[in-house]
């Protein structure tokens, strides 16, 4: 098995990719991206932390966030935010018999893509990922087009202009 080494930084900058156990065909998180928004909410409540960028696609998601100074546990604010989602939904998932031995939903993916942003440079690439998936995923034509995303908020703030990635960026190269 690899050897999963995660980058404990306090009052790091992170980029997240979380996905759900079942991929193909699957647009759980967005028929319910108001319930992860209510858990996310509520886990920031308790568990404090920046959102910087955030993308909601169907079946996974990206952000970068930043912990406070001090603190370094992302991987409870996730433990809490993917049970809080799962225990919201009614239990129609197919679960196999490891993780209903384990008491386990058959929602998400155990593990996570996590990675400590370096530099400015490091940010800005990130957050241009985060807000160009919908895109590259064929979701939209325009990353304005898509209704899961920081990606508005930050035009208001002057971040982006509204038509940032508009259509023509096709194959820039990004992989998941």
């Amino acid at each position: 098995m690899p050897d999963y080494r995660r980058a404990w930084h306090p009052g790091g900058t992170y980029f997240f990719t979380v996905n759900l156990l079942q991929r193909h065909g699957n647009d759980l998180l967005t028929r319910h991206v108001e319930v992860l928004r209510a858990v996310v909410r509520s886990v920031r409540e308790r568990h404090p932390f920046r959102i910087h960028g955030w993308v909601v696609l169907p079946e996974h998601l990206h952000c970068v966030i930043e912990l406070p100074p001090g603190h370094a546990d992302f991987a409870t604010r996730w433990r809490l935010i993917k049970m809080g989602f799962s225990k919201a939904l009614p239990r129609t998932e197919r679960v196999s018999k490891v993780r209903a031995k384990r008491g386990e939903r058959g929602i998400w993916q155990r593990r996570y893509w996590e990675h400590l942003i370096r530099d400015e440079a490091d940010f800005q690439a990130h957050m241009d990922y985060v807000h160009i998936n919908p895109l590259k995923h064929g979701l939209v034509q325009q990353v304005a087009d898509w209704p899961y995303s920081t990606f508005h908020r930050l035009v208001e703030q002057g971040v982006y202009p509204s038509d940032w990635a508009g259509g023509d960026e096709g194959g820039v190269g990004y992989a998941d």
